[in-house]
Order: C-alpha cells, then sequence, then structure tokens
C-alpha cells in the first residue's frame, strides 16, 4: 500500500513523507519514477551487516532496522526501510506498527512539518515503545518470579505437607521462554535504532539546525538507557530460568526420593510374608490360634515404621 503526505498525486511535488506498506512492484516503480530514490526490497533491509543497514547513496541516506511485527513475541521479526533527503522521507514497511500509524494520523493534522521532523518524531515514537515494551516486559517477570519462588509455600496445603508444583513451573517455564524471545526481538530493535541514529548523527548531524540535533542527542540517550535497561532484563530472564529449572530438577529428586523410599518400606512386610509363607512343619506359629493376626499385625507395624522413621527424618 502507497500512501503520502500530505495527500498529493503523482509526482509529489510537494510530498514530505512516503510511507510504503508492502508495496507491490508497481508501486515501487512509480515511487522511484516519481522521487528518483531506490526503494529498499525486503531482503535489502532484512540484511544484518551494518554496510546494509546505513550507508549513503545519491545524497540520500539509506537506513534500515529489524522491527518487531507486533506486540505479540509469536510474531517473528520484521523490517522497516528509512531514506531520508533534504525535502523527502521515504519508508518502506513490511508490515502493520501501530507507531508509525500513529505518527501518520499525527502529520495530517500539522503543517509545515520536513522530513527531518517527521524522521525524528519516529525515532521518538519508537523508543517510547521500546520503553513501554521493556517496561511490561519487567511487570512479567516480577510476576514469574513471584510465581517460581512462591510456588512451594502455594503448593501447600493446610496440614502443611507440599504437593507437587511441577505444573505451575512448567507453565513459567514457557512464559519465560516467551518473554526472553520477546526481550531478543526489543534488543534488535534497540541495535539498529542506536545504530541509524549514530550514522545521522555523523552524517547529517552539521546540517541539522540546534531543537532537531538536541532531539538527535536526547534520543541516543535514551536508547544507551534502554539498551542497560534490556541487558538487566535479559540477566533476570536468565536467573529466573537457571531457577526453575533448580525447582524442577528438586520436585524431580523428591519423586527418585518417594519411590525409593516406599521400596524400602515394602521390604520389611516382604521379609514377614516369606518366613510365614515358609512351610515348615515345626513353625511355632502354626499350630497357635493367634498365628494369622499376630503374623498379619506384624506386616503392618513393619510397613509403619520405617515410614515415620522416615517422617520424622523429614524425607518424606
Amino acid at each position: 500500500m502507497l500512501r503520502s503526505h500530505p495527500k498529493s498525486d503523482p509526482p509529489w511535488t510537494n510530498v514530505v513523507w512516503i510511507d510504503l506498506i508492502d508495496a507491490t512492484d508497481d508501486e515501487r516503480a512509480q515511487v522511484e519514477r516519481a522521487t528518483g530514490l531506490h526503494v529498499p526490497t525486503f531482503a535489502e533491509v532484512a540484511e544484518i551487516e551494518s554496510s546494509s543497514r546505513v550507508f549513503t547513496r545519491g545524497g540520500a541516506i539509506y537506513m534500515s532496522m529489524p522491527l518487531p511485527a507486533a506486540g505479540d513475541a509469536r510474531m517473528p521479526l520484521s523490517a522497516v526501510g528509512f531514506v531520508l533527503r533534504d525535502n523527502l522521507l521515504l519508508t518502506a514497511r513490511f508490515s502493520r506498527h501501530p507507531v508509525f500509524d500513529s505518527v501518520f494520523e499525527g502529520c495530517e493534522e500539522k503543517d509545515g512539518l520536513g522530513a527531518r521532523e517527521i524522521f525524528l518524531w519516529i525515532l521518538e515514537a519508537l523508543v517510547d515503545r521500546a520503553a513501554d515494551s521493556l517496561e511490561h516486559a519487567s511487570v512479567k517477570l516480577d510476576t514469574l518470579s513471584d510465581a517460581a519462588f512462591g510456588a512451594d509455600q502455594e503448593a501447600r496445603g493446610s496440614s502443611g505437607s507440599p504437593k507437587r508444583p511441577s505444573a505451575s513451573l512448567r507453565d513459567g517455564l514457557r512464559k519465560l521462554g516467551t518473554t526472553g524471545n520477546w526481550l531478543s526481538q526489543i534488543r534488535d530493535t534497540l541495535l539498529g535504532m542506536n545504530r541509524i541514529v549514530s550514522f545521522v548523527a555523523e552524517t547529517a548531524a552539521p546540517a541539522l539546525a540546534a531543537e532537531p540535533k538536541t532531539r538527535l542527542m536526547a534520543i541516543r540517550a535514551d536508547l544507551v538507557s534502554l539498551t542497560d535497561y534490556e541487558a538487566h532484563l535479559s540477566n533476570k530472564v536468565q536467573f529466573l530460568l537457571d531457577a526453575t529449572l533448580g525447582f524442577i530438577n528438586i520436585e524431580q529428586n523428591d519423586v527418585v526420593k518417594t519411590l525409593t523410599v516406599a521400596s524400602v518400606v515394602g521390604i520389611p512386610p516382604v521379609l514377614v510374608a516369606g518366613i510365614y509363607g515358609m512351610n515348615f512343619p515345626h513353625m511355632p506359629e502354626y499350630g497357635w490360634r493367634f498365628g494369622y493376626p499376630f503374623a498379619l499385625g506384624l506386616i503392618v507395624v513393619t510397613g509403619l515404621v520405617p515410614l515415620l522413621w522416615f517422617k520424622r527424618r523429614g524425607w518424606l
């Protein structure tokens, strides 16, 4: 889809921003003929090397960066390309993104905006969006932390005996993976923006007025702080991942311990039953009137004594 601000028919002599959303070949060719600029393809904006992400050509600055396709970490990263010339901004996107839509709507309500002002506005909006995403991720990690370290207490019944919290731990592990993937996407976006801002600061800053230059430096400072905060959250994800896996290992060890205890508890009753199952004619209890109840009681007692001992030692 092709849209421009302000609205105008080709050759867009007074347009300052052309926004291409998953453009067709015909739309790309039409824009290239009208502007003399190369419209980046998805393959070009998806390149990861620095020389392909930011460069100048024919007096225009070509920039690209990864961009989350949506606020859902299950969606793969998309990308956006920027082409900035003195009097024109061209953006080539391949997925919808609320930041661009909100900026475009805001541009329609304002007059006299230049291409560089719109470009800085987009970067500022993307930084705000990344900050909101990191704040949301931080709240989510706090919730997962409380759930992980409180799983054992929450799993205890009124009697105080622990119940297995393995289901909640597995659910927390899945949520941690989703949050870690989301943070990875935010990190890629921040690194892409940082590369763009640094390149623009080096190439276009001398030609910028005082106010745009100040905004550019503010964006750069925000990106540094957000990158540091994202690193902190990534470390927290790793810590919670290790802790959750440790709790799961402890749970598995408890299961093995329980099975071991059960096998040990069964040995004395089996021994008693084996003794009284031997068919010897001179076994005294055979002729005793209470021999059978005595054997049954002995089996029960020899089964309960190890259980009580294990309970006292805290193994159960």
